[in-house]
């Protein structure tokens, strides 16, 4: 038996495809081709393969399509199947948004309350520390998850924020070394600050609510302080591995004593069960306010605190003009005023319930409280008082960075 052979042009092949190329989509392209190699026969896949650039698996999956129903599990307007193509590095490495994230934070610029954001990192130096640490991915990647992460590229340029320290980014490291470090030792890490004044009573709060059709919650039209209610000061005290937060309702003056009555609350309330076997404590912390750097009541409370509890306390306090880069600030703060949005704030106990009932896709949970007691300003600390504090300073910026440790008794 003889084998007829076939006089198969190249050329024309080849012509025909390059000229009706242009006009075809993925899957009219696949087709074409595949419909060509089944005409030749034995050995078409491979020639059409060779002529074409398509690969042997894409042509032959043409050619099964060509031999069953062509419009077989395929949508209206769809050119694959549900599905089909190739899995994104993304999906199959979950944990590359994680480490990329981990990367960009001591580099990143703008405001976190905002949806836009910046890295000053460029993505082929990102990409490259992302092969190191394991994963399979490209600046092209790096790229779109920043993208899809609501963050803007940028080169390296001055920026233009107000922040007067020449070390604005090298504390930013600094802060996230240690977090870091504390963390992987087991030990807390918390972020505190203190929320706007609040006043309370029967005034506007800005933002708005869904009601029904005809009804409208009335406030007064002024914003004249209520002399029976007055204001409160919340003090928040996060816990950035956690994802946990204390508030501290002060009906009296935002000071040094408050703030660290706040975190002894935070301490007995949650964060001794949480780490029992802890001697040491982290606090991120604005430059400035009743927690400010500067403040000598700060320092006094702090080591009243480090000496009833046995803590090792360090201080790691943000430069001047980036205090919204504090974690209080974007994943407490923020919440809670979503959480109230549109709804007066007519009593201490309203205002702690709002609080304690703020939660995030991401799991927050807030414990609040009412803090009543009395705390007077102006408190004087001297230069011999202060001078029995057990303060060590970090030989980088140690105005901002040090560690209270509990004094021995006498």
């Amino acid at each position: 038996m003889v084998r007829e052979t076939k006089m198969i042009d190249e050329k024309a092949i080849a012509k025909r495809f390059h000229t009706i190329e242009p006009y075809l989509d993925e899957r009219m392209r696949r087709l074409f081709v595949a419909n060509e190699s089944l005409i030749i026969g034995y050995g078409g896949v491979s020639l059409l393969s060779r002529i074409t650039g398509l690969t042997r698996n894409t042509i032959m999956s043409g050619c099964e399509e060509l031999k069953s129903n062509p419009q077989q599990n395929l949508e209206t307007g769809k050119m694959r199947k549900q599905g089909g193509g190739r899995k994104r590095e993304i999906d199959k490495d979950p944990k590359l948004v994680e480490d990329l994230e981990k990367l960009i934070e001591p580099a990143t610029r703008g405001n976190p309350e905002l949806a836009l954001k910046w890295t000053s990192k460029s993505t082929y130096k990102l990409a490259d520390a992302l092969k190191e640490m394991g994963h399979k991915t490209s600046s092209r990647m790096v790229g779109v998850i920043l993208k899809s992460q609501k963050y803007s590229l940028k080169s390296n340029q001055k920026s233009l924020e107000n922040s007067t320290s020449e070390d604005r980014d090298k504390q930013f490291e600094y802060i996230n070394f240690n977090t870091k470090i504390f963390q992987m030792n087991g030990n807390p890490v918390i972020s505190v600050d203190t929320k706007k004044k609040e006043l309370v009573g029967e005034y506007k709060n800005n933002g708005k609510e869904y009601s029904k059709e005809g009804t409208h919650v009335k406030v007064k039209d002024h914003d004249f302080i209520d002399k029976e209610k007055g204001k409160v000061n919340p003090y928040g005290v996060y816990d950035v591995q956690k994802n946990q937060a204390w508030v501290s309702v002060g009906t009296d003056n935002d000071t040094a004593a408050f703030a660290i009555e706040s975190i002894r609350r935070w301490w007995n309330t949650m964060g001794k069960e949480i780490y029992r076997d802890s001697k040491e404590l982290l606090i991120t912390a604005d430059g400035g306010g009743s927690n400010g750097s500067r403040v000598r009541l700060w320092k006094v409370e702090l080591q009243k605190f480090a000496n009833e509890t046995g803590l090792i306390v360090t201080l790691d306090h943000f430069p001047p003009g980036t205090s919204k880069w504090n974690k209080v600030e974007h994943r407490l703060f923020s919440c809670i005023s979503m959480n109230w949005r549109g709804r007066p704030l007519i009593s201490h106990e309203v205002i702690v319930n709002l609080i304690a009932s703020t939660t995030t896709k991401k799991g927050l949970k807030v414990m609040c409280d009412i803090d009543e007691n009395k705390y007077p300003q102006k408190i004087k600390v001297s230069d011999n008082y202060l001078d029995f504090i057990n303060i060590k300073r970090y030989d980088f910026h140690g105005e901002w960075n040090y560690t209270i440790s509990p004094q021995k008794p006498t």
